[in-house]
């Protein structure tokens, strides 16, 4: 603003033309007050220049009364007299005194005042100048140049009429001495002319400066008043000031109002007295008002100090401003500063802040709070040598939640799990959701390693109670992983990456247990990204190979078809376990282009083996997830040339657990095909039997876990085999018995019922070439013979 109204009322530019008020300029300068400023500087110096003229006038007669008649002197005089009086009456006009501007032709019309006054004179050295002898043109010289020169320095001010009378002279006895005397006497009258022209420009556009700046900064002055007056009538800001003992003075109103004290007792008054209101007797003061009062008594500036002041029992917030203000002789006397209410600005960035650092579904901590409060945490640990904990919570089987009953359920859902978190942390805690099924907790003060333990423990026994959510009985689980600082990470982002090491261990080890962050799980975790990043170019360096595992009638032992099982061999890791990297495929979104391989590689051996040998084939839920994965089927068959029905598909019972998706129409598609379906490793998962009762299965597999139990006489393990084998006959469906490793047990799942059998007791995984040898033999020939 400041800027603004310096630019405003520069300093004018002044035109030689419009100073002596022969054209108006088209510039931003305002010359009407200019010109009434010329026309009142001529008006103050009237009456001098009139009794200039009469004394000279005076002057003159005496001292050519023996050379001139007498008669022609007093006619001149009386001339003089009445053209002096005549401008000097104009020139004390009350316009010419009062007028605040000025029109260019009233400075224009001074012209004529000029030129009247100097033909008078003029005609004195033309007439009267070759009748003087010496002693008289001296005399005549010396009041002409005194006049020419009082003129100059009394009436600069009205350059244009000044400039005619002082040339009209200087003209008329520089013709005189050039007839009467020499040409340098006529060049000397001339020189002083224009010197004295020159010096009335000079001195007029100086006086026209000074008072155009007068004028500016009267302007400016009102303009400031204005804007502050304005300032102080609108909105909720105003202006305040203390004298050096920091009492209130001069009271601003508006500032009384907004302490709700009467301005006229105001005065005088301990500023800081004021603003602490009701907390000053107590001295507890707030942090604003602390830094305020050291402002004060360093006695520096500052700008938009925030602190709180009550008013009639209400907190608001005021933000401050000052600088502090010394006398002419340096010493310090005060503050003068401005105040403003900001409370509902305030409170909207308070609420900014809130949504800004809590989640909107369960209302607690987000991650950047968790972050904060953690870093806050860790420097305290860091501080005092102490130990702060960081806790990573993940639900188990919140995803089948979601997938079967939906996003809302899946919400309620994480409303009660906050609202049970919140019931089990005390102030030495902070509970938050990192995002989806994730939830943190920042102990700040983990010395009693006892204590939070036993919550990781508390929060899984309680988040595992069952939950009523519309009308469903829910159950879900909880893992949780827990970083120990600064031992186990010295930031608060090294400590969450070792809570979430540690979280990660808890569901590979199945979920719903506790487990503390070990060095080690650092090393895991790197081992891991190299086997991602190793396992992303495996296909495309042809590390990968497939086995076949054979597939027996339970009765007969004879051959019915083979098991394609993916196996992984780096040339520097060497053999990798499928239960290592498989899992780690699904993870990284590899399991598609890997799972398209091994179908394609399958399809392709088994075209090669005599008839009825089928190939079976693990397909992952991903796989099945995607409309396009039939099309993948198709071509396969059809490149290989293996009839359909010589391919055998085998899916678990978790593809079936995620809602909204097409897996039921892709296998329908599939089945279409002619392609046969296998439930694998049945009665480990879900196991519902509406999904045995939809889907055309052709046969369920009972996983090895069964197998060795029932060989150890368990009869859990037994009742299981004999109700699938009981609910597949009834079904239409053969069974395969998995894991068969003796004679013994292969006799016992054959009493039990089971059609099929696999496992190392009629062949380990074999090698392409062995596995086509053994297809390629005569069919009915026992695999076990």
């Amino acid at each position: 603003m400041t800027s603004q109204i310096s630019s405003q009322f520069a300093r004018p530019h002044i035109d030689a033309r419009a100073l002596l008020g022969l054209r108006d300029p088209a510039d931003t300068t305002n010359w009407g007050p200019i010109r009434a400023a010329q026309l009142h500087a001529g008006s103050q110096l009237a009456l001098f220049m009139l009794a200039a003229n009469l004394v000279g006038a005076a002057l003159i007669t005496l001292l050519l009364a023996p050379l001139v008649p007498l008669w022609q002197l007093a006619t001149w005089s009386a001339l003089v007299a009445a053209v002096s009086c005549t401008v000097t009456f104009r020139r004390l006009s009350k316009r010419n005194r009062d007028a605040v501007t000025a029109e260019l032709k009233e400075v224009r019309d001074t012209f004529y005042e000029g030129a009247a006054l100097g033909l008078i004179w003029a005609v004195l050295p033309i007439a009267y100048g070759y009748r003087a002898d010496a002693q008289a043109a001296l005399g005549l010289w010396i009041i002409l140049s005194l006049i020419m020169t009082a003129s100059a320095v009394a009436m600069a001010a009205l350059p244009l009429a000044t400039i005619t009378f002082v040339s009209s002279i200087g003209v008329a006895i520089s013709v005189t001495l050039l007839r009467i005397a020499s040409p340098v006497l006529a060049a000397a009258a001339a020189l002083f002319t224009v010197l004295l022209v020159m010096a009335t420009l000079v001195r007029g556009k100086s006086l026209v400066v000074i008072r155009a700046n007068e004028i500016a900064l009267a302007e400016r002055d009102e303009t400031v008043s204005l804007l502050l007056r304005e300032f102080e009538e609108s909105g909720s800001d105003w202006l305040w000031e203390i004298d050096a003992q920091r009492r209130i003075a001069r009271a601003n109103p508006r500032f009384a109002v907004s302490l709700g004290v009467d301005p006229i007792t105001m005065n005088g008054m301990p500023f800081l007295q004021l603003l602490a209101g009701p907390t000053w007797e107590a001295g507890n003061f707030s942090a604003g008002l602390r830094a305020l009062a050291e402002k004060l008594k360093s006695r520096e500036a500052f700008r938009d100090l925030l602190l709180p002041v009550f008013v009639d029992g209400e907190e608001r917030w005021w933000q401050m401003s000052a600088s502090p203000r010394f006398d002419e002789r340096g010493a310090f006397c005060g503050f003068r500063g401005v105040g403003s209410d900001v409370t509902e600005q305030r409170q909207s960035t308070d609420k900014i802040n809130k949504m800004a650092r809590f989640d909107t579904l369960t209302g607690l901590p987000n991650r950047l709070l968790i972050n904060e409060t953690l870093q806050r945490a860790m420097q305290e640990a860091e501080k005092w040598g102490s130990r702060c904990a960081f806790m990573m919570i993940d639900l188990d089987r919140f995803k089948a939640v979601n997938d079967t009953l939906g996003h809302p359920v899946g919400d309620r859902l994480l409303g009660r799990v906050s609202e049970r978190l919140q019931t089990l942390v005390n102030e030495n805690e902070m509970i938050g959701r990192l995002g989806g099924d994730e939830f943190a907790v920042v102990v700040r003060d983990a010395t009693d390693t006892a204590r939070t333990e036993r919550l990781a423990h508390t929060i899984i026994d309680v988040l595992s109670r069952p939950y009523e959510v519309d009308q469903h009985t829910l159950y879900i689980g909880a893992s949780v992983g827990v970083a120990i600082g600064p031992r186990d990470g010295r930031s608060a982002e090294m400590l969450i990456r070792s809570a979430d090491l540690a979280l990660y261990r808890s569901k590979d080890a199945g979920g719903g247990v506790y487990h503390a962050y070990e060095p080690q799980l650092h090393v895991v975790a790197e081992e891991r990204r190299v086997l991602e990043i190793a396992l992303r170019a495996a296909l495309e360096n042809g590390e990968m190979h497939l086995n076949y595992q054979p597939v027996v009638n339970a009765a007969s032992g004879q051959l019915t078809g083979f098991e394609a099982l993916l196996r992984w061999t780096h040339p520097e890791l060497g053999n990798i376990s499928p239960a290592k990297f498989v899992p780690l495929a699904e993870e990284a979104r590899l399991i598609a282009p890997i799972g398209e391989w091994v179908l394609r590689t399958a399809c392709d051996e088994a075209a090669r083996w005599d008839l009825p040998v089928r190939v079976a084939v693990n397909v992952s839920p991903e796989q099945l997830h995607n409309p396009a994965f039939v099309s993948v089927v198709a071509q396969a068959l059809a490149q290989s040339g293996l009839p359909p029905e010589r391919l055998e598909l085998e899916v678990t019972e978790s593809v079936f657990m995620r809602e909204g998706t097409q897996a039921l129409q892709v296998l329908e598609r599939i089945l279409d095909l002619g392609v046969r379906l296998s439930l694998d490793d049945f009665g480990t998962g879900y196991s519902s039997l509406g999904y045995l009762a939809h889907t055309r299965f052709s046969s369920i597999k009972i996983d090895r876990s069964f197998v060795q139990g029932a060989s150890r006489g368990t009869k859990e393990a037994i009742a299981i085999i004999r109700a699938v084998v009981a609910l597949a006959d009834s079904l239409g469906m053969a069974t395969t018995a998995e894991g068969v490793e003796t004679e013994e047990e292969h006799h016992m799942v054959q009493q039990l019922g089971c059609s099929k059998v696999q496992g190392y007791y009629f062949g380990r995984p074999l090698p392409v070439q062995e596995a086509r040898v053994l297809a390629m033999r005569q069919v009915g020939g026992s695999v076990a013979a």
